[in-house]
């Protein structure tokens, strides 16, 4: 790698990268890449809520109002299908359930990418 200076620009230094395209130093702190970890490191403490949900059910109130204790609400899916994982009621991942210290947990198998 070579440096070449910039004399149109006082303090600035320019090198090139493996492929001859000139490149700015990082000599300065307030370049583009730290205020950007600056501003991503913001987010880090905002607190989202994540949902995995195991299934789905539809009945009447007439049967909601007979459940009780023990009473079995049969879900939309299957023992092993995926299930939907969602931050901020919004699907960004699918899973499945696994146990994690007598906890239950979820496995990401697939991350669902959105068009913005």
């Amino acid at each position: 790698m070579s440096d070449v200076s910039n004399a149109n620009t006082p303090g600035t230094d320019l090198s090139l990268d493996d492929h001859g395209a000139p490149t700015q130093s990082p000599s300065r702190p307030d370049t583009v890449e730290t205020k950007g970890a600056a501003d991503l490191e913001k987010l880090f403490d905002v607190p989202v809520k994540v949902s995995a949900i195991l299934g789905r059910a539809k009945m009447p109130v007439s049967e909601l109002l007979k459940l009780d204790v023990g009473s079995v609400v049969e879900l939309d899916r299957k023992v092993g299908e995926a299930i939907e994982i969602y931050v901020n009621n919004r699907l960004v991942a699918r899973g499945e359930v696994v146990l994690v210290e007598n906890k239950l947990g979820v496995t990401m198998t697939e991350i669902i990418k959105t068009e913005q």
